[in-house]
């Protein structure tokens, strides 16, 4: 089992046109991407840092196996913490991510384009991330106002 160990092989992405970065750069990419969060953590909308963790991670594909669903994970523990509450509702946006792939997957790819040209334009993941969190914390209040009455 390799869980949590750095990929040592290239590797490919299925029905994508992206290219990860070479195993040996892996970790460098990593403290990279932990340097932007850490640098950006005060100025950055908590919706922001969790965009660029879930693209970046994935951009970077550190793991032979689960980088998709450690991006999200990641990401939406950010989220959380960023936002300094434990987020209500259901389905969580990880749940609403993994149902319909197909808005995650162009986001990603928005991302991707951009950086091309060296720019973080995380606007397409942004949008997306901003809606699903609105969808989890409206049925939460659902939730909330049903139950209580």
């Amino acid at each position: 089992m390799l869980a949590g160990t750095y990929r040592n092989t290239p590797v490919e992405i299925g029905q994508s046109s992206h290219v990860p970065p070479e195993h040996f750069f892996v970790p460098e990419k990593v403290n990279a991407l932990c340097d932007y969060v850490n640098k950006n953590w005060d100025t950055k909308s908590a919706i922001h840092l969790a965009a660029y963790v879930l693209w970046r991670l994935n951009w970077i594909h550190p793991f032979a196996d689960g980088n998709g669903r450690t991006s999200r994970a990641v990401m939406y523990v950010i989220l959380n913490i960023r936002l300094d509450a434990l987020l209500a509702g259901a389905p969580t946006i990880p749940d609403q991510i993994a149902s319909d792939k197909a808005p995650y997957y162009s986001a990603l790819e928005a991302a991707d384009e951009a950086w091309k040209s060296q720019l973080v334009d995380l606007s397409v993941m942004e949008d997306l991330l901003e809606s699903m969190l609105a969808k989890q914390l409206v049925n939460a209040v659902q939730e909330a106002t049903s139950s209580s009455t």
